[in-house]
């Protein structure tokens, strides 16, 4: 069975975006050592997945020079890695190796997760990550907790209706405050 994990950066108060739906914070603050640690998890490969409002902001940049310029291997391996948004307005995808899913998420991580091939991550995405971790289907959260504070905006996991226990496997603190943390369901 494929491993479906889901990465997301949070503030120090458990936000992934602000009211505005802004999430610039969390790409402040890097260093040589958290960018060494970013492009060796993105050489993990596997598929990517998205809901739709993370697909845009995503697919907006990592195609561009500037993505290149910035972070070449990580820009690299977004574009080449196969890509699932999920979502019932996006007309079509503009990013190539993507596959638009407009059907039920849940369903249709359950038919991927038992078919054979590389892991899952979901990017983001944070009603799509709380309906499947509802469903069951979430194996792992990694989660990178950003040193500021926001004091109101969206987590997450809003919308999650059941308590999910889970077991801490890793932790790594970087020298620009951030912290990495990756979890595992009990």
């Amino acid at each position: 069975m494929r491993k479906l994990s889901a990465f997301t950066h949070v503030s120090l108060d458990g936000y992934f975006r602000d009211l505005g739906g802004d999430t610039s914070w969390a790409k402040h603050g890097a260093d040589e050592e958290f960018d060494a640690f970013t492009t060796e998890n993105a050489r993990g490969g596997g598929v990517l997945l998205f809901g739709r409002v993370t697909y845009e902001m995503m697919s907006g940049f990592w195609p561009t020079p500037q993505a290149a310029a910035m972070l070449p291997t990580v820009a690299e391996r977004m574009n080449a890695l196969p890509k699932v948004v999920f979502s019932r307005t996006l007309a079509a995808p503009s990013w190539n190796n993507t596959t638009l899913v407009g059907t039920d998420a849940a369903n249709e991580i359950a038919r991927m997760k038992g078919q054979p091939g590389p892991g899952m991550v979901i990017l983001g995405s944070g009603s799509l990550v709380a309906q499947l971790s509802d469903a069951g289907l979430v194996d792992e959260y990694q989660v990178v907790v950003n040193p500021v504070l926001l004091g109101s905006g969206r987590t997450p996991f809003e919308g999650l209706k059941h308590r999910l226990p889970l077991s801490l496997t890793q932790s790594r603190t970087s020298r620009n405050g951030k912290l990495f943390l990756r979890y595992e369901r009990e």
